[in-house]
């Protein structure tokens, strides 16, 4: 007689009881485990918005300076600037860090439209703005050296505050 999964064996108590997993449940049943794995761990790590070093409660956003150069087939060189990341998005009332290294070029003076900061990066350095998202909003923040493409530019990122 071979392994009968509907076999029956009654517990100390006389009752009965049966637990058969075909192979479609378990796997369904680990993949929900692994999902729900996965989403504590993502929640835990948006609530942990404090970087060691930085003020309790202010959140620590590095970016960097960038630069692409490239050239054309008339042997003409053409270079545009960049704050990577280009994008950076903030919860309303959050208090905000930006750290900026300065990696190409050699100094990018710049301004973050109506926050009315602002500041210079130098290549090798790094500068510290802060500031509190109280109004929702895309802020740019604006190399005052590259503003354009005549000056490879335009050097514009964004601040979303939602």
């Amino acid at each position: 007689m071979g392994y009968d999964p509907m076999r029956r064996k009654p517990d100390k108590r006389g009752a009965v009881r049966i637990f058969v997993f075909g192979r479609r449940k378990l796997l369904l049943a680990a993949g929900i485990a692994l999902l729900a794995a996965a989403y504590l761990l993502y929640v835990r790590q948006e609530r942990t918005a404090f970087v060691s070093g930085t003020p309790a409660g202010e959140r620590t956003v590095h970016m960097v300076t960038g630069e692409f150069k490239s050239t054309l087939e008339n042997g003409k060189e053409i270079e545009a600037y960049r704050w990577d990341p280009g994008t950076v998005v903030v919860r309303k009332g959050e208090k905000v860090r930006l750290s900026i290294t300065g990696v190409n070029g050699a100094s990018h003076p710049f301004i973050i439209e109506g926050l009315g900061i602002r500041g210079e990066v130098k290549k090798g350095e790094e500068t510290i703005v802060s500031f509190k998202a109280d109004k929702p909003g895309i802020y740019r923040i604006i190399c005052l050296t590259h503003p354009d493409f005549a000056h490879g530019g335009p050097m514009i990122g964004y601040i979303v505050v939602d």
